[in-house]
């Protein structure tokens, strides 16, 4: 079985002695699967079982469980290596769209130049030595038509303001640091990527913590908050069965017919379970279109405007040229053509997709904020009948792989001698 790096983490941060309950608590995992990987690890590193007198299980792992695991498998290593290595690959994909976009405008410009430089040569033989107008057919100059506010941008970024206490920076943005140029390009294009992808992984780990704040017996408008299509308008509670499979939750009815649940697996702990903070409802993250400065968006589009104005210009002024540096550029003028209006429309379809997604993410948070506090008191009392929490500790172990069992037994005769001498009496 292959291990699992959410155990391995929740492993470490609980101390490296656990029990599945503890485990599916802190990660969200079902049950079954918090037990099957916390016993393969377990398995893989040498770890310790200790069995209760009440018969629950918990494991002890060793602090460096992760170095006996690297001596181990290679796979391990492999997988280590190949993060980092990924993790190399993934950032030279991402400066890669920068690249490509300023190369591109730069040889498209340079095309440009060239293409204005041999017109003008061209028109200044055929008139004797003396210059006419400047630029291409009818005049036209597109690095005239550029303006000096584009070459501003290219040797010194956007124009700074200045107000008489000094530099008038924008806001947030005026110190922002967090993307250097070419990866503000990916963000711009891309985005950074979805806020939410952990949400279930959240969701499971918010109702863990509060099925565990309730020792392990709650109501079913306590969870309501954290999932999805909760109805409490009606008696159907159908909304809590993912929660019951996913944690082996047991309902109980009470003699007024209300419904409570209660969780055996998640009521066994090492230590002595303290509340936890957890939010009041499943909060989804509103999508954000990039995080790039507001100075680095207007320079990306700047560079896409030029790209995109400079192919056209190209493809209309260098048609008689089909050599040279010019010749080669103007081959190439539909592809920079297709990168720049790509360029440019990308992150518009994203930004028009992000507004219909944020609209659904607030209107989900808001449904599910509408269902906190909803519970009703009577169902909170009968399920305190239910609330329990059984800990296993070292001093009431009947089992350890730790030591030999003839050990053990010798050691824990009094206790044997003891639990005899109550059941001849009784």
């Amino acid at each position: 079985m292959e291990l699992n790096q959410d155990i391995m983490k929740a492993v470490e941060t609980l101390e490296y002695r656990v029990t599945a309950g503890d485990v599916a608590a802190k990660t969200g995992l079902n049950i079954s699967q918090a037990e099957a990987g916390v016993l393969a690890l377990a398995s893989a590193t040498q770890a310790h079982m200790q069995v209760a007198e009440t018969g629950d299980i918990a494991y002890e792992f060793p602090r460096q469980f992760r170095s006996i695991l690297r001596n181990q498998s290679w796979q391990l290593r492999w997988q280590e290596t190949w993060a980092k290595i990924w993790a190399v690959l993934f950032y030279l994909i991402r400066i890669s769209f920068g690249i490509m976009l300023i190369v591109a405008v730069v040889l498209v410009l340079a095309a440009i130049i060239a293409l204005q430089i041999a017109m003008q040569s061209q028109r200044d033989n055929d008139s004797g030595g003396y210059g006419g107008s400047y630029g291409g057919r009818g005049g036209f100059s597109p690095l005239l038509w550029i303006g000096n506010d584009w070459f501003y941008w290219f040797g010194y970024g956007p124009r700074r303001r200045y107000d008489r206490y000094g530099y008038k920076g924008g806001g947030r943005d005026r110190n922002r640091h967090d993307l250097n140029f070419l990866e503000a390009i990916f963000s711009f294009l891309f985005g950074d990527g979805d806020p939410n992808k952990d949400l279930d992984d959240r969701r499971w780990s918010e109702i863990a913590t509060v099925i565990r704040n309730n020792r392990g017996a709650v109501s079913a408008e306590q969870l309501a908050p954290y999932l999805d299509n909760a109805n409490l308008n009606d008696d159907l509670e159908d909304y809590v069965i993912p929660a019951l499979s996913r944690f082996n939750g047991r309902p109980k009815v009470s003699p007024q017919g209300d419904l409570v649940y209660y969780f055996p697996e998640l009521q066994v702990t090492t230590k002595n379970h303290k509340p936890q903070s957890v939010p009041a409802f499943l909060k989804e993250t509103k999508r954000r279109f990039t995080s790039a400065s507001s100075d680095q968006v207007t320079i990306a589009i700047g560079l896409g405007t030029l790209l995109v104005v400079g192919s056209i210009y190209l493809a209309y002024a260098a048609g008689g040229w089909t050599t040279g540096f010019i010749g080669l550029i103007y081959s190439l003028c539909d592809i920079f053509l297709g990168y720049g209006i790509a360029f440019l429309g990308i992150p518009l379809v994203r930004y028009f997709r992000m507004q219909r997604l944020n609209a659904k993410i607030l209107d989900r948070n808001s449904q599910r904020q509408s269902l906190v506090g909803k519970t009703v008191q009577r169902k909170l009392d009968y399920a305190k009948q239910f609330a329990i929490e059984t800990i296993v500790g070292k001093d009431n172990l009947a089992y350890s792989t730790e030591t030999d069992l003839i050990d053990q037994e010798i050691a824990n005769r009094d206790k044997i001698d003891e639990e005899w001498r109550k059941r001849l009496e009784s």
